[in-house]
């Protein structure tokens, strides 16, 4: 079963256009988005390689395309490990606004497989608990806001997940422990660092359905 345009979430609309002409003979597949984590070839400011989150909003035996915090440069190697469908490897074929497209390495039994595991997963994902709740904790419709530091410096950031005390945020820098920040118009302290982000809590708790759109601007009352 292959997804229609009409499956996709709002802010995927744009980038639905130009991944049917750029992959249009490689039958991309729209899904439900996907937690993944993915890592660059290029290195940060301390010489480290960098794991990010983000989500896989598109995706074939032959490529994938990540909502992302951090865009590589064209043909940089990427490594993704992609919630159900395991780890993957490539490199950035194009650029999108708020993400990139990279292609999948694969012998033709290695795709062979990822072909059905993509499959198994769009004939099973409504069958599951929506992956828009996780406990009390929500996944964002658009992962994409603004990242204020509290020396006023602002840089894009992807949105984790969210609940009405505070959020999971993965962005190109990590801020300390106890720095004040904000993510879009909600004011904030960094609580936790972990595996390719950090967690921030709210300085006020806010009404559930009025973080994301305090956040990314994403209204969610018709939820």
């Amino acid at each position: 079963m292959q997804s229609t345009p009409g499956d996709a979430m709002p802010w995927e609309s744009n980038i639905l256009d130009d991944i049917v002409v750029v992959e249009a003979q490689q039958e991309i597949r729209i899904v439900a988005s996907i937690p993944a984590r993915y890592s660059l070839d290029c290195r940060d400011v301390q010489g480290d390689q960098r794991e990010y989150h983000g989500r896989a909003v598109f995706l074939s035996p032959h490529a994938i395309a990540l909502a992302a915090p951090v865009i590589g440069a064209l043909g940089e190697r990427v490594s993704a490990t992609i919630n159900h469908i395991g780890k993957l490897t490539g490199e950035i074929t194009h650029e999108l606004v708020g993400g990139f497209v990279m292609s999948v390495t694969a012998s033709k039994h290695v795709r062979e497989n990822l072909a059905a595991r993509i499959e198994w997963f769009e004939l099973h994902k409504n069958h599951d608990v929506s992956d828009r709740r996780c406990e009390n904790r929500f996944v964002p419709r658009n992962p994409h806001s603004l990242l204020t530091l509290s020396d006023g410096a602002t840089l894009r950031c992807f949105v984790i997940d969210f609940s009405s005390s505070g959020a999971g945020i993965s962005a190109p820098q990590t801020p300390e422990i106890g720095e004040i920040i904000a993510i879009g118009n909600l004011g904030g302290r960094v609580v936790r660092h972990f595996a390719g982000g950090f967690a921030v809590k709210f300085i006020t708790p806010q009404h559930q359905d009025d973080v994301e759109r305090q956040i990314t601007g994403y209204r969610t009352s018709k939820r």
